[in-house]
């Protein structure tokens, strides 16, 4: 029994006729098969990093959009804090600036990781102590602020917390129309 050799055969572009005849060369099968599952490997590669590419730049594009924006920032009042400290609430994280003479030290912490908010209230200021789940110290307080702008900051945080424990995307909205939510979130929150 003689053993069959799977070539298939095909012309040479570059050099058409040899000897007056066309050319051809033999290449084994299984090799016209491997050619021909990289070309289309390729192909499929190079459309799989488009749609890679397409669905990063995207995702950058919003996280920018949200990364970006503060919602509402606090000072202590002044007479009785001579350097103001700062709390900026942005749609990802809360940011507390503290000021010293000549300094000022910054620290951040993602919204996904504050686990409590506290007011302490007194007759006229208010303490805000938001409570880490990743800060050393596990709690960060600021004192002497407005009772009414605390307990804001407060609502705005708690709602936001809730949001992002339901994959909701807050970048679709307005700053306005998302304090909005935000208050209509705690009025029925409380109720």
């Amino acid at each position: 029994m003689k053993s069959q050799n799977n070539t298939i055969s095909f012309k040479s572009v570059s050099e058409p006729y040899v000897n007056g005849s066309p050319k051809v060369e033999k290449i084994p099968f299984d090799e016209k098969f491997t050619k021909h599952l990289q070309k289309e490997g390729k192909g499929e590669n190079i459309k799989n990093q488009a749609e890679k590419k397409e669905v990063d730049r995207k995702m950058m594009n919003d996280l920018v959009k949200k990364s970006n924006r503060c919602i509402i920032s606090v000072s202590s009042l002044f007479p009785w804090n001579i350097f103001p400290n700062t709390i900026e609430v942005e749609e990802g994280r809360v940011t507390f600036i503290t000021r010293q003479f000549m300094a000022s030290q910054s620290h951040s912490v993602d919204i996904k990781d504050i686990s409590n908010v506290f007011i302490e209230s007194s007759l006229f200021f208010a303490t805000l102590q938001i409570v880490s789940r990743t800060f050393v110290q596990n709690d960060i307080k600021m004192n002497y602020l407005h009772k009414g702008k605390a307990e804001r900051v407060k609502m705005i945080i708690e709602g936001l917390r809730i949001f992002l424990n339901n994959d909701i995307d807050t970048s679709n909205y307005e700053i306005s129309e998302l304090v909005s939510k935000l208050g209509e979130l705690e009025t029925h929150k409380t109720e």
